[in-house]
């Protein structure tokens, strides 16, 4: 029976849930046997989802001490003999993989946004050079198999209640780098993107009137996004990104005005019930994804949909 481990990050437990499902994918119907490394005892809503919670207690191993996480992961390895071990590709999953692998003398797929079962067995796939091509990463050799997986790519839904059993590894030796958390502010934002069901979504073409999207997104009870290109002007905050370098979303409808549609744009958007794109080229390429394509100025699309929505209400006019 294979063996995964999967780190679950304490903030961001979720993503590393999610993980199950990409193991579900690379294994299909094989037995396997699924571990959770956490730390300081959060485990309680990993019952019944995982096999096994190797619970690390002791008071050096906190989330930022990635040498210690690192030295811990290789010791843990050694003990279980794991076939694959995967990170969520969060700011820490993607400092803590490397060191990882580079201590197991083994390679390391990052930022795995899908899977694939090919001629030739095993394909993770993952951008490369910037977001311009996918490249599919063929798995050889004898493991563990390393990956880090892009938060919000892969969705798990429970569908057995695990046996779950919890292990407290004891006398564990690991390094650490001499940091400590004095505090920790949180950093404020007034919604997620990958949370929303409708998202008004601007680009390029709408540089100049971006703040005009929120009165539509909040008439159709959703929340404006950006692409990259309106990002790096400075235009929007990069935490409502959508792409490669921003967030994956799966809203039931995206609208996208005066956005191209880029390779890097196009993965960032999975499972998107209904898109609706605005702009002056209609062979822009996320029009050959889009569910219906406005040939036109987004600009007077916005306001006319708006108005329409006002007519519907009945409160013209206000």
């Amino acid at each position: 029976m294979k063996r995964i481990l999967i780190y679950i990050e304490q903030h961001h437990q979720q993503d590393g849930i999610d993980l199950l499902e990409t193991v579900r994918q690379i294994y299909q119907e094989a037995p396997y046997e699924t571990y959770a490394l956490v730390l300081q005892g959060q485990c309680d809503t990993l019952k019944g989802i995982f096999d096994v919670i190797v619970d690390l207690r002791e008071e050096g191993l906190q989330e930022h001490e990635m040498r210690a996480i690192s030295d811990v992961t290789y010791q843990l390895h050694h003990s279980y003999h794991f076939d694959a071990i995967l990170f969520p590709a969060t700011s820490w999953g993607r400092l803590i993989a490397p060191r990882v692998a580079m201590m197991l003398d083994t390679g390391l797929v990052a930022d795995v946004t899908d899977i694939a079962h090919g001629e030739h067995g095993l394909e993770l796939i993952r951008p490369a050079y910037s977001g311009r091509i996918m490249a599919s990463i063929q798995i050889t050799g004898t493991g563990p198999m390393m990956l880090s997986v892009r938060p919000g790519v892969f969705s798990y839904t429970p569908h057995r209640e695990a046996a779950t059993q919890v292990h407290t590894p004891q006398d564990l030796r690991y390094r650490t780098g001499g940091l400590k958390e004095t505090g920790r502010k949180e950093k404020h934002s007034e919604y997620d993107i990958r949370e929303s069901n409708v998202l008004i979504s601007g680009g390029g073409g709408v540089e100049r009137y971006f703040h005009e999207l929120r009165p539509l997104a909040e008439l159709l009870g959703g929340h404006v996004s950006a692409s990259r290109a309106i990002v790096d002007k400075g235009v929007a905050d990069r935490n409502i990104q959508v792409g490669q370098s921003g967030k994956t979303v799966d809203p039931k409808l995206y609208i996208a005005l005066g956005i191209n549609g880029a390779l890097q744009h196009i993965e960032g958007l999975r499972n998107v019930d209904y898109i609706i794109s605005v702009n002056t080229n209609k062979y822009a390429p996320i029009c050959s994804l889009s569910d219906i394509v406005v040939e036109g100025d987004a600009y007077t699309f916005i306001h006319r949909l708006i108005e329409t929505i006002h007519k519907e209400k009945g409160y013209e006019g206000h």
